[in-house]
């Protein structure tokens, strides 16, 4: 029996509940065209550089990977406030999914300094 990958989990179901809430908020008018496209791109863009990372060549190219996974996270949540600052999500809405991209950022971070520190090694 496998161990699951955690981070891999959430992310792809990040990126499911993304897609979700952007089908719901552009079939409702609910949030700016453009920024829903933005969020659609950067949330689903984590779990995929989190998957290409699984593949990589190297202990570097594994970094790479995860560090873009973060950056598009952080991406995530500036485009979260701002739908959120616009009203097109509710508080409850805000909160849950904001708690999941916050825990997604926490892990990458883990992995991205336990990477690096072991690189130096």
């Amino acid at each position: 029996m496998s161990r699951e990958n955690i981070i891999i989990s959430k992310t792809e179901n990040f990126a499911d509940r993304i897609t979700r809430m952007y089908r719901y908020l552009l079939e409702k008018r609910q949030g700016d065209k453009d920024m829903l496209k933005q969020i659609v791109r950067s949330g689903t863009s984590v779990g995929a550089n989190v998957s290409e990372g699984q593949f990589a060549q190297t202990k570097a190219d594994f970094l790479t990977k995860m560090t873009i996974a973060l950056k598009e996270a952080n991406e995530t949540r500036f485009w979260l406030k701002r739908l959120y600052a616009f009203g097109s999500l509710s508080d409850s809405e805000f909160e849950s999914i904001i708690n999941d991209n916050e825990e997604i950022i926490n892990i990458l971070t883990t992995i991205t300094r336990t990477t690096r520190k072991n690189l130096k090694k």
